[in-house]
């Protein structure tokens, strides 16, 4: 994934502010899927053009840079938006593991993992690489986003912001450094945990029963 970042600054020099967004979501079973969405401002048409020849906004290098045995890509969208005058790409894609994202080249230097601590217990990370700076760029305006849905109650993390079991972290270039792990340590929800609807309906069913046999006797 650093070489496909890598990319994304190179071409953030021409148009000056780059937008990258990672949402992922992660199942119970450590399946899931990823939605991925950068997007950038050009100044000039010749910006645009230079941006297009790099191959982020096609769809059919995206494909290639995506496409691989550990996911199923399901959705490739690029698209301009000439009221702001930003060029967009959209990746969703469908994975049975997330650790298997390590071995794609995308996500090889991600260090996605989730780990069992004890019987109840998980931790989720992914490490973010540092990117080298240049051509004059401030890096305040590279803004990174990842987002994560993990499937259980949130025990710790370092997350910017969090709503549940919705994890955000943001950054700039500066806030990287030389590198950052994001992680979180949560409890797994049940696989198939019973609803409790099923428990009151159970008690009332026998709460009926003990009244029609006592009812009966006393008559």
């Amino acid at each position: 994934m650093r070489k496909f970042i890598l990319l994304l600054f190179f071409s953030s020099a021409f148009t000056g502010c780059l937008n990258y967004t990672q949402i992922t979501t992660i199942k119970t079973d450590g399946s899931g899927k990823m939605f991925i969405h950068y997007w950038m401002k050009w100044t000039t048409q010749r910006d645009s053009i230079i941006v297009e020849q790099l191959g982020l906004f096609n769809q059919d290098s995206v494909r290639k840079e995506f496409n691989s045995e550990f996911n199923k890509l399901t959705s490739v969208v690029t698209y301009r938006n000439f009221s702001d005058s930003t060029i967009h790409t959209q990746i969703e894609f469908e994975f049975t593991n997330l650790d298997s994202l390590n071995a794609t080249s995308i996500f090889r230097d991600s260090k996605l993992s989730i780990k069992d601590i004890d019987d109840r217990t998980k931790v989720f990370s992914q490490f973010i690489k540092p990117i080298a700076t240049g051509f004059g760029f401030e890096n305040s305006n590279f803004s990174l986003t990842f987002i994560y849905y993990l499937p259980g109650e949130i025990l710790s993390h370092n997350a910017t912001e969090i709503t549940r079991n919705k994890l955000t972290w943001k950054y700039s270039l500066n806030e990287i450094g030389t590198g950052k792990y994001i992680t979180a340590t949560y409890r797994p929800f049940k696989l198939k945990e019973t609803p409790s609807w099923i428990y009151y309906a159970a008690l009332l069913v026998l709460l009926t029963v003990i009244v029609f046999l006592f009812t009966k006797r006393v008559r």
